[in-house]
C-alpha cells in the first residue's frame, strides 16, 4: 500500500487547516466525553499526533494507528507523546489490534476509508461493551474542498442521518452530533461535525 501522506508529513503541523482542526475537534472531545485516568484510547487515522496531543495527558494511553508511516514518524518524534502513546502503521479493517478500548477518536479521517459500514464495524470490535467513539469528519460537500487530483478521497463528506444509521446497524447507541468546526476555505464554508455514540452493552 502507497503511503498518500509521505510527500506531506514534514509540513502537516504547520498547515492551517490541521491546526485548525487540532485546535478545536480536541477541545471538542474533550468537552463531551468524560476522560479518566485508566482510559485506554485509540486515535484512527491519528497523523502526526495533532488529536492525541490533547487527549494523552488526560488518559492511561493512546494506540495511534494510521496507514501513513511518514504521518506516525512525525508522531513519534514528539517527546511530549512518547511515555503515552504506541503507534501502529497498519489497516485495522483487515488486520484488527488485539485490544479493546474505551474510547475511539477520530479526526478527518472517515473520507478517506471506501468502505464505511466495515470500518465502524470494526470500530465495534475494538470497542469494550458500553465504550465509546468521538469521531470528526466533513458534513456532506460538493467536491471543492479536496484538490481534484487528490488520491485516496472515497467519500464528499457525510450526510448525519445515513451516517447515524450505519453507526446503529454497527451496533451503537446514544448517537449524538454537533458541529465541531467550520473551515473556510476559497471563499467556502465547510463544516466539520464530531459525533459521539456508545457501543450497546452485551446481554
Amino acid at each position: 500500500m502507497s503511503d498518500l501522506f509521505d510527500h506531506k508529513a514534514d509540513e502537516w503541523d504547520k498547515q492551517s487547516i490541521p491546526q485548525q482542526l487540532s485546535k478545536t475537534i480536541g477541545p471538542a472531545i474533550i468537552a463531551n466525553i468524560e476522560l479518566k485516568p485508566d482510559m485506554e484510547v485509540m486515535d484512527f487515522g491519528a497523523g502526526t499526533g495533532l488529536l492525541a496531543s490533547h487527549i494523552a495527558p488526560l488518559v492511561k494511553s493512546v494506540t495511534a494507528v494510521d496507514v501513513s508511516a511518514a504521518m506516525l514518524d512525525q508522531l513519534t518524534a514528539k517527546p511530549e507523546l512518547k511515555e503515552k502513546v504506541t503507534t501502529y502503521c497498519q489497516d485495522i479493517l483487515h488486520k484488527p489490534l488485539d485490544k479493546k478500548f474505551d474510547l475511539i477518536i477520530s479526526a478527518m479521517a472517515l473520507h478517506h476509508v471506501k468502505e464505511t459500514a466495515l470500518l465502524l464495524e470494526s470500530f465495534s470490535h475494538h470497542l469494550k461493551p458500553g465504550a465509546q467513539i468521538a469521531l470528526a469528519d466533513l458534513d456532506t460537500e460538493d467536491g471543492s474542498f479536496h484538490p481534484p487530483e487528490t488520491q485516496g478521497v472515497f467519500h464528499l463528506g457525510f450526510d448525519r442521518e445515513a451516517f447515524s444509521l450505519l453507526l446503529q446497524k454497527s451496533g451503537f447507541e446514544k448517537i449524538q452530533f454537533l458541529t465541531a468546526h467550520i473551515i473556510e476555505k476559497d471563499g467556502s464554508e465547510f463544516p466539520v461535525f464530531l459525533v459521539l455514540a456508545r457501543k450497546k452493552q452485551t446481554a
